[in-house]
């Protein structure tokens, strides 16, 4: 059983690995750098490991469970939320927040809940269709915008609706993709 502690940000729910004990620690790479003073810890998925603050400003819950992840997806990313900003559209207009470097993970997530034999996530995200709304700042500009990138270029109705609601639907990349709707 391990246990996780779990965070909330604006996109969706986080976790770290959460240690309160040395016996814990045993068979991972943290067994021979982190003493009993310093516990509890938190660990990340690159092999960082920093003190557990249960007075942190974002911290949610301590989770135990048998799996690998302790979230779900639309916990994760969440799902057809109104502050959407970057993330993923489905071809039925879904869509799943995250970050500006989070577009990886959430469609490792996504693929292993919908298209569990794919190898290639964005890839296969991609070739069914699905949207990548993504961070357009250069570093030059004085705002962040956001592209809508198309791996087939063509567009559902339900995703068309979807960019107006969100303000996407003048975008030029948008426009181009309009060109080729049937």
């Amino acid at each position: 059983m391990k246990k996780f502690a779990i965070y909330k940000s604006e996109t969706g729910y986080y976790y770290y690995e959460y240690f309160d004990s040395i016996e814990q620690l045993h068979g991972t790479h943290l067994e021979d750098i982190v003493t009993a003073d310093k516990l509890p810890i938190v660990a990340d998925e690159r092999g960082g490991y920093f003190c557990f603050n249960p007075n942190d400003y974002n911290f949610s819950e301590l989770i135990e469970t048998d799996g690998e992840c302790p979230l779900p997806l639309e916990k994760m990313f969440f799902k057809n939320d109104e502050n959407f900003k970057l993330g993923w559209i489905s071809s039925d207009g879904d869509t799943y927040s995250c970050d500006y470097t989070g577009h990886t993970k959430a469609a490792k997530m996504i693929v292993s809940k919908f298209f569990p034999d794919a190898k290639l996530p964005e890839r296969t995200l991609g070739k069914h269709g699905w949207l990548k709304v993504i961070d357009s700042w250069d570093g030059t500009e004085r705002q962040h915008g956001q592209f809508v990138y198309s791996l087939t270029g063509r567009l559902t109705n339900r995703q068309i609706n979807k960019l107006f609601d969100l303000g996407l639907y003048d975008n030029p990349e948008v426009k181009e993709m309009l060109k080729n709707y049937d």
